[in-house]
């Protein structure tokens, strides 16, 4: 388990779209914080501090200790809403965990010794990881930052399935495989030229086809982008809807 992430906050008073505008241009972030049978706890978070942590990978699956004015909290990030047009943040979710509660996670994936695959190093294959995170349920104290998986002997067409997937002691996947049901995590595909070729060959059917369809795809209309406004309106109906 990860505790090496700390956020500072401010609590928060004043609210509403107007309000949530204003603060944004002073580089404060909305938060709430939720759960462990304790009230709803909304406060401010500083818009550099938090934009830095989440470039790191290990802070979306790691307990964060928030230093609230009531003391500090141990919670982990559960939601992350970005501005639609502008490179901002609109708004963050945090729970507070329980030692004794399970949490469901996603933890990310970690794939070894790519370099060292038959399928890569030798037969010149092309590494296809087809998950990159994988839905985990753990107590707190067993919360790994990551799940590495050994894809150093892998050649080409292997793969490596869900239910070889060694998990840390004490996590469990939230979903269990249905009977039958085994889905390839990673897998070394052929190399690009032969790739190409199936390419090359589906292109020239797809030629004899004509262009309506292409015509069709060219009448589509663009989206129309939204407006700091549009997303202020929207975390004006969250903040009613937890108030």
């Amino acid at each position: 388990m990860s505790t090496d992430f700390e956020l500072n906050t401010k609590p928060r008073d004043v609210f509403g779209t107007k309000a949530s505008r204003r603060l944004r241009r002073l580089d404060q972030v909305p938060a709430m914080i939720y759960g462990a049978d304790q009230n709803n706890e909304a406060v401010l978070l500083d818009h550099h501090e938090i934009m830095r942590n989440l470039g790191v990978e290990a802070f979306h699956s790691a307990i964060i200790s928030l230093k609230t004015e009531s003391g500090s909290q141990q919670v982990v990030l559960r939601e992350v809403q970005r501005h639609r047009v502008q490179p901002r943040l609109v708004h963050v979710d945090f729970q507070r965990i329980k030692a004794t509660e399970k949490l469901h996670m996603k933890i990310p994936l970690h794939f070894e010794g790519v370099d060292e695959a038959p399928g890569v190093k030798v037969e010149e294959g092309i590494f296809s990881p087809l998950m990159t995170e994988l839905d985990i349920t753990c107590l707190p104290k067993d919360l790994p930052e990551y799940i590495a998986i050994d894809v150093s002997t892998l050649g080409i067409n292997d793969a490596v399935h869900l239910s070889s997937v060694e998990l840390p002691e004490g996590v469990e996947l939230t979903v269990a495989l249905q009977e039958g049901e085994d889905p390839s995590v990673v897998t070394i595909m052929p190399p690009r030229e032969i790739e190409e070729e199936i390419l090359e060959v589906e292109e020239g059917i797809e030629g004899e086809e004509g262009v309506e369809g292409e015509e069709g795809e060219a009448a589509e209309g663009a989206a129309v982008p939204a407006t700091e406004e549009s997303a202020d309106d929207a975390d004006s109906s969250k903040e009613k809807a937890e108030e």
